[in-house]
């Protein structure tokens, strides 16, 4: 009997992540794929594409995240998101929070690493600042405050908290059946709202709703399949390889960055290893970076005042904490999450445009001139 080489897939799955995050780093640098400011072009410039790019890679990752569970290629009951505990408070707070802070800080996480890639010096700071403040929401002092506040209010539900499994029963259905229906109904609902109209059918939109959603698929198949092992030689229990939560996981950009920031302040501690998360990291920016330097985009860019200094702080700080509390990001919860058709995911996806919109509001608040002046 052969035995299972645990290190050699373990590099494989880190390798085949890197693959996909470059390639998604350097699509999102080209085309300008950004949840903040597919809010912030709907509300300031009643432009939707941006948001409709969003609403399509949304579509893309429920119907493929619906196939590949139906057809067995992943369990859609191992996922990080699919837990039976509903933490609605902490997932609605966290959510504005989330939306709030990456209006503040000039874009989410993805967008954070997109940035730095582009030679974008206040996203180094945010990055670091959001990484210290995750960190200490999963396991410092806010850390202690969440749990001990907004976590003590949940909904355990008898069955993992997706929509299939909840409706499963009520409705007599199969759960995979179900599962396959309600992802092409859901999915193709939101692929036919960013297609509704022609003018958004240009191939720059196209491609990046496209391959966001797509890159969202393979992740999950790489943590869940290629990643997957049923009996661990060294443990004897299923595993899925270099993963920080221990379960299936696609693409989030909140964790990983406290877990990125631990690993290179940790790195003579063998125990510290490159994972999914950290690798993700590197590539994002990585991908940035090369499309930047070759289309001679890149460009160095600092803070202009204070104010702005002020904002990007406060904002990467409310990023940290409420990505970290809502379980997610704009990519985590807003692509990842929905992709599971869990109801946190499904409730974080409003939160974050809330809170976004609120943003949006006080910072046009903040720059409305003066009558008395």
């Amino acid at each position: 009997m052969e035995v299972l080489d645990i290190h050699y897939l373990s590099k494989s799955v880190l390798w085949a992540t890197f693959a996909i995050t470059f390639a998604l780093g350097a699509v999102m640098q080209k085309t300008g794929f950004c949840s903040m400011g597919a809010v912030s072009d709907a509300f300031i410039m009643s432009s939707w594409d941006r948001l409709k790019q969003w609403f399509l890679a949304i579509g893309v990752a429920i119907i493929g995240y619906a196939l590949m569970s139906y057809f067995g290629i992943i369990d859609p009951l191992k996922s990080f998101y699919t837990g039976n505990k509903f933490l609605w408070l902490s997932t609605a707070v966290g959510s504005v929070l989330f939306g709030f802070g990456m209006v503040l800080s000039s874009g989410c996480g993805s967008k954070t690493l997109v940035r730095i890639g582009g030679g974008n010096l206040k996203s180094v700071i945010v990055f670091m600042v959001l990484g210290l403040t995750a960190y200490m929401t999963i396991r410092g002092f806010l850390g202690v405050v969440r749990i001990n506040t907004l976590d003590t209010v949940f909904i355990a539900f008898n069955t993992p908290q997706d929509l299939p499994s909840l409706l499963s029963a009520p409705l007599g259905i199969a759960r995979a059946n179900l599962h396959l229906a309600l992802g092409l109904i859901i999915g193709f609902a939101f692929i036919a709202y960013a297609l509704a109209k022609k003018s958004f059918w240009t191939t720059e939109n196209i491609f990046a709703g496209i391959f966001v959603g797509l890159a969202i698929c393979a992740v999950w198949w790489v943590s869940g399949n290629l990643g997957y092992v049923a009996e661990d030689p060294n443990t004897l229990e299923e595993v899925f390889l270099v993963t920080n939560s221990g379960r299936m996981e696609s693409l989030s950009f909140v964790a990983p960055y406290a877990y990125s920031l631990d690993w290179l302040m940790m790195y003579s501690d063998t125990s510290k290893v490159l994972t999914v998360g950290i690798v993700a990291v590197i590539g994002m920016i990585l991908g940035s970076g090369t499309i930047a330097l070759l289309t001679k985009s890149f460009r160095w860019e600092s803070f202009r005042n204070t104010e702005d200094t002020a904002n990007h702080l406060v904002g990467a700080a409310l990023m940290g904490f409420g990505g970290v509390t809502a379980l997610g990001c704009t990519v985590g919860q807003g692509l990842s999450g929905v992709s599971t058709l869990a109801l946190g995911s499904l409730l974080a996806l409003p939160g974050f445009i809330f809170g976004a919109y609120l943003a949006l509001r006080y910072l046009q608040i903040r720059l409305a001139p003066n009558p008395c002046s």
